[in-house]
């Protein structure tokens, strides 16, 4: 029980932030970006189940390694650190691949901040001091 309570409601807290997140964002907000740059590039946008099966699991291990990351740092360097390998990582590798729309970055660098802090912030509110 213990164990629950320690780890599993703070990560998995934080993995429904994540996910709600992600899907507001990528969904409503910068789909348009998606599309027309897949299209741009004689591809389909991936939008199957099995893609948000997978965005799923990329919230649970990011919420994770956040959750491992506050084992050490404060609020805002485990926010700073997880933002770096969850966010910047990801666009550089996408970029690189040229999938990446680089207009959605005026959106998504503030709001994937905020997704970063928020999801630390639970975590740290939820773990036992």
């Amino acid at each position: 029980m213990d164990f629950l309570k320690r780890t599993v409601i703070p990560v998995l807290a934080a993995t429904i932030w994540i996910s709600i997140s992600e899907f507001v964002r990528n969904e409503f907000l910068l789909k348009h970006f998606w599309i027309d740059h897949y299209n741009g590039l004689g591809l389909t946008f991936p939008s199957e189940p099995i893609n948000g099966a997978v965005w799923g699991v990329w919230s649970l291990v990011f919420a994770i390694s956040i959750f491992i990351i506050a084992k050490r740092f404060s609020l805002i360097e485990t926010t700073i650190i997880a933002w770096l390998v969850g966010f910047v990582l990801m666009w550089i590798v996408t970029a690189n691949m040229s999938v990446l729309p680089l207009g959605i970055l005026f959106y998504a660098v503030p709001l994937s901040i905020l997704e970063a802090f928020l999801a630390s912030y639970i975590i740290f509110q939820l773990r036992p001091k």
